[in-house]
């Protein structure tokens, strides 16, 4: 893993912690505001269950010790019968029988009976052959305990409603040196020699333990990158050097008049090999260290097609092949040219080494440039592992299997994409597809 990527999924987590321990601790309020309304609600639901219970029984003994002292104090007495209470004194038979029918046959202490759709509390005493009733309706009772239901469960929506909203902005406070470092490290670069460290005063101790294992994940990063850096540059310098070498003999060589028609071939051989090898080297190192290969400007297209395909022409022309180019000569594009270069060489390579016989072409149509040729073509299950380093579909042809690697790296670099159509026997087509906004006016 290219430390890049490590310190991009490093502070991406960090990131990602910003959101989930925030909804967590929100919801972990909202739990526990929940869970005690909830407890506190049903306590106090029943709770009122039994005072209530025990109201009624209190009132339902009451009247009927109240009955039996005005029974007491005037024999002949007859109580009055209410809406809510209900009083008799049964002193025969008929006047048994003159009971409500929902009163009537009830004998000794305490019954359970229904008004219609009243429920009735009932006692019945006994006392020298006299039977003593008190009926008493909870119509009201039952009432405030629905209103005391629906009070507990609107309480308990408010609290959810409530807990979430004030669970998540004091989440937020509690989680803002968490957020506030992770904006730290999106800003940093992999290389970058730290003004600051990540660890500052005021951080709570576990903060600053996170920014302390970030600060030296950084030093270690900036260490490996400074000795990847050394490295490639030593070896660029001792592999341009013979390649420089290696050119300027040829150049030397060619100018010499008495050198036959063979050996200047073969100096011609090496110095394409040379250049070829300087081009791969360079391809590598931006593959090493991702950085441009050199400056933006307006590139006519077509030019730069003639330019990457001239280290191809002999093969074009010892296969027979036909080189088409089919691109308007006034079409300009604002990009790296050395990087439109690289590519299109290395997609020309690839697209002569796998075609024996019919055509190249390359057209151009609004912010598509594509390459196609008749050759071999892909088989679908390559098309994923195209990409990739040292793969090759066939053992056609020849190279190190980076080619495309290499293509896909520079669009990814430049927010380029690139397609690829292909049906086996019949060819391949790639597309390099530009922003439009590349595209300059004609």
């Amino acid at each position: 893993m290219k430390p890049s990527t490590a310190l991009d999924i490093a502070w991406l987590r960090v990131l990602g912690l910003k959101r989930g321990l925030r909804l967590r601790v929100a919801l972990a309020f909202a739990v526990f505001c929940i869970v005690v309304v909830g407890t506190l609600g049903i306590s106090l639901y029943i709770a009122s269950d039994d005072i209530e219970e025990a109201h009624i029984e209190q009132i339902v003994e009451t009247e009927m010790i109240y009955l039996l002292q005005r029974y007491h104090e005037r024999s002949d007495f007859v109580p009055q019968v209410g809406s809510s209470l209900e009083k008799y004194i049964v002193r025969s038979p008929a006047e048994e029988a003159r009971l409500p029918s929902y009163l009537q046959g009830l004998n000794y202490r305490h019954h359970r009976v229904f008004r219609g759709p009243e429920e009735m509390r009932v006692s019945v005493r006994h006392l020298d052959g006299v039977k003593f009733v008190v009926a008493y309706g909870i119509r009201l009772h039952d009432q405030r305990q629905r209103e005391l239901r629906l009070l507990i469960a609107l309480s308990l929506l408010s609290v959810v409603g409530v807990a979430l909203v004030v669970g998540y902005l004091l989440a937020g406070l509690l989680v803002k040196q968490v957020t506030d470092l992770a904006e730290q490290v999106r800003h940093l670069a992999p290389g970058d020699i730290q003004s600051a460290t990540l660890v500052q005063s005021g951080q709570d101790e576990e903060v600053a333990q996170l920014a302390q294992a970030l600060d030296d994940y950084q030093n270690r990063i900036n260490r490996m990158l400074q000795r990847e850096q050394e490295f490639t540059a030593n070896v660029s310098h001792e592999l341009r050097t013979p390649i420089t070498t290696i050119l300027t003999s040829c150049e030397l060589l060619a100018t010499e008049p008495n050198l036959s028609e063979r050996a200047r071939a073969r100096v011609g051989m090496i110095e394409a090999a040379a250049t070829r090898m300087g081009e791969q080297l360079q391809a590598l190192l931006f593959l090493a260290r991702e950085q441009a290969l050199g400056i933006m400007e307006s590139v006519i297209i077509i030019d730069c097609v003639y330019d990457a395909v001239e280290p191809v022409c002999t093969e074009i022309y010892r296969k027979r092949l036909t080189f088409e180019v089919d691109v308007a000569p006034k079409t300009v594009l604002t990009l790296n040219r050395q990087a439109l270069h690289t590519a299109l060489v290395n997609l020309l390579r690839n697209a002569v080494q796998y075609t024996e016989h019919g055509f190249i072409r390359v057209n151009f149509n609004r912010n598509r440039l594509s390459i196609i040729d008749s050759g071999i073509g892909i088989e679908p299950f390559y098309i994923p592992l195209l990409y990739e380093r040292f793969f090759r579909g066939s053992d056609k042809g020849e190279g190190l299997g980076i080619g495309l690697a290499i293509v896909k790296r520079i669009c990814d670099y430049y927010d380029w994409r690139i397609e690829v159509e292909s049906t086996p026997g019949c060819g391949a087509t790639f597309h390099i597809i530009f922003p439009e906004t590349m595209l300059e006016p004609t």
